[in-house]
């Protein structure tokens, strides 16, 4: 079976929090889509380009087993305003598949209201956004809360992307 993730992102992104998880979830074997409004090139702040492989209008949780999203602050605002990604991401939950993200992008996962009663990390600047959404704003480098998996900075693209593979290997011995 193949095992397969999707990025979700927008105009702007992090570059690093996009970049990393793309060839770290390849490496360890994921088939790995990019999904982007009306499927349209995007690039991140520093100019990385994020070559979409499918719409967010037609994301399906059965189609995957983990959703990555990625932050800067851009991407994540824009990308939370889409009632398709919401859905999504709110469906990846409801199925306990994992729902993997760094920096600003649990504002996606604020959104999708699914945050409350959760212990979540972010960066900083959206701790009171998580506190006010319900969930335990948590300062570590990565925060494992079920099938969540967040983290505060691109800095620690290691730690946050190792928990993400090692909970969906588990996932897979345990499913």
């Amino acid at each position: 079976m193949t095992k397969r993730a999707v990025i979700i992102t927008g105009p702007n992104f992090q570059d690093e929090e996009f970049i990393y998880p793309f060839y770290r979830l390849q490496e360890a074997g994921y088939k790995v889509d990019v999904a982007v409004k009306d499927k349209e090139p995007v690039r991140g702040k520093y100019g990385v380009p994020a070559r979409p492989t499918v719409d967010v209008k037609d994301l399906r949780e059965e189609d995957y087993d983990i959703v990555v999203l990625p932050g800067g602050h851009e991407a994540p605002d824009r990308v939370r305003q889409m009632k398709e990604v919401l859905s999504f991401v709110k469906a990846m939950d409801d199925k306990k598949k994992i729902v993997s993200s760094v920096c600003h992008g649990p504002w996606i996962m604020i959104s999708a209201r699914i945050v409350r009663g959760r212990k979540v990390s972010g960066y900083i600047a959206i701790k009171d956004d998580i506190v006010n959404a319900g969930a335990e704003y948590v300062d570590a480098p990565v925060v494992v809360d079920g099938n969540f998996v967040t983290s505060p900075h691109y800095k620690y693209n290691g730690d946050w992307m190792r928990e993400t593979v090692r909970l969906a290997e588990a996932d897979a011995l345990n499913g």
